[in-house]
């Protein structure tokens, strides 16, 4: 059965920094690109940012970009997010995606909080 598992979310004052994590099992997560997303309240998920599956490539969202950065460890199965000089509209919840040809599977999510 495959599961990915985020965690780092939280509450945090604008300008401030969070890293998500998101462990993955039940797949060759080496075989996998990674995704993340995230959800603002009242508004449609929206991507923010890939790493492909050895991690040599990524590609980020205009709105987080020179922010966020996306990272991979093939050896844990797990995929990071680093999120800096974070601001109120980043507030969402986040989501990990691992996608490889058809198949696709989704985490259940990790709420990011930035307010003062």
């Amino acid at each position: 059965q495959v599961q990915l598992v985020e965690s780092g979310g939280g509450l945090v004052q604008p300008g401030g920094s969070l890293r998500l994590s998101c462990a993955a099992s039940g797949l060759s997560f080496s075989n996998y690109g990674m995704r993340w997303y995230r959800q603002p309240p009242g508004k449609e998920r929206g991507l923010v940012a890939i790493i492909s599956s050895a991690g040599s490539s990524t590609y980020y969202a205009d709105s987080i970009k020179g922010r966020f950065t996306i990272s991979r460890d093939n050896a844990k199965n797990t995929v990071y997010l680093q999120m800096n000089s974070l601001k109120p509209e980043d507030t969402a919840m986040y989501y990990c995606n691992a996608v490889q040809s058809h198949f696709n599977y989704w985490g259940q999510g990790t709420q990011v909080t930035v307010s003062s």
